[in-house]
């Protein structure tokens, strides 16, 4: 812009110069509107308007200046401006970009992460030294740092840790590691969300075997639990029943014997006119003759 205004003042004095010298007099509008097109185009390529959101860095000759917050600014016509935005950005390690980690036991997985970042405005010169520009940024710092913290982070968990009891604890621990990785640099991490983790199929197949196995182990230890209940059930059904019999041997006395013959012959008589041998008489044994017979 600021070549621009330089031609058209240029073009504004040769026209008036060529109209002084007895040229078209249109010449003479012609120069004053080129004089003031050059003056607008001056002005306007020393002043630069910074948008809301958004933090600018001077450079001037290869001179890096002070950060310019967002509004109207007057600089040098031959700053140049670079903006970056300070609004938060996501970085999505997912589809190509998601991350392959291993646990403690060599087990593969991926993880899918959301990275929220933004960049700290009183920082925009040192990011701007560092990387150039907010795409760069990305790239070079908070893509290959987040990924490797990714990793580290998985690596000290089993697998069954990593994709399902401890996801919450590692979430919160790569989330932490990456904001102090990063602040120092003027990048604020705001968010780190670990979305998804999906164990490879090698993996899958060895937790579907050792979910089968406890499914067996269960079962067993179930019938196991199971036999042990009925043999104690037979058990102290047998001690009650060898109980039982010990008591009645001990109570069946001759006395006790004699006295239920005697109460049977009393129940056989009052149905049938009968005459017997006392219990115990002879053999030993009652005998009830009907006395209605011959």
């Amino acid at each position: 812009m600021f070549v621009v205004s330089i031609l058209l003042v240029i073009a504004a004095v040769v026209m008036f110069l060529v109209a002084r010298g007895g040229g078209p007099r249109g010449l003479r509008i012609g120069a004053a509107a080129a004089l003031i097109a050059g003056v607008f185009a001056g002005v306007t390529s020393m002043v630069y308007v910074v948008s809301a959101y958004e933090v600018g860095v001077p450079v001037a000759f290869g001179k890096v200046g002070v950060p310019m917050t967002s509004g109207m600014h007057v600089k040098s016509p031959f700053t140049s401006v670079t903006t970056f935005s300070t609004r938060p950005v996501d970085l999505n390690l997912s589809d190509k970009d998601v991350v392959e980690v291993r646990s403690n036991q060599g087990g593969v997985m991926y993880a899918e992460v959301t990275v929220k970042w933004a960049v700290t405005p009183s920082k925009a010169v040192e990011l701007y030294r560092l990387a150039g520009s907010e795409d760069a940024i990305q790239q070079r710092l908070v893509y290959p740092d987040s990924r490797e913290i990714v990793r580290n982070v998985f690596a000290r968990y089993t697998s069954e840790q990593g994709y399902a009891s401890a996801r919450e604890q590692i979430n919160t621990e790569i989330g932490r590691l990456i904001k102090e990785r990063l602040a120092p640099r003027g990048i604020d991490v705001t968010t780190v969300n670990l979305r998804n983790v999906k164990p490879s199929d090698r993996l899958q197949d060895q937790i579907d075997r050792k979910i089968q196995q406890q499914q067996a182990t269960e079962r067993a230890t179930e019938a196991a639990r199971t036999a042990k209940a009925e043999a104690e059930r037979r058990r102290i059904e047998a001690e009650g029943v060898a109980r039982a019999n010990k008591i009645l041997n001990n109570s069946l006395t001759d006395k006790v014997l004699l006295n239920q013959c005697i109460e049977a012959y009393k129940e056989a008589a009052a149905k049938n006119p009968v005459y017997a041998v006392p219990c115990g008489g002879g053999s030993g044994n009652p005998l009830i003759v009907d006395g209605s017979k011959r």
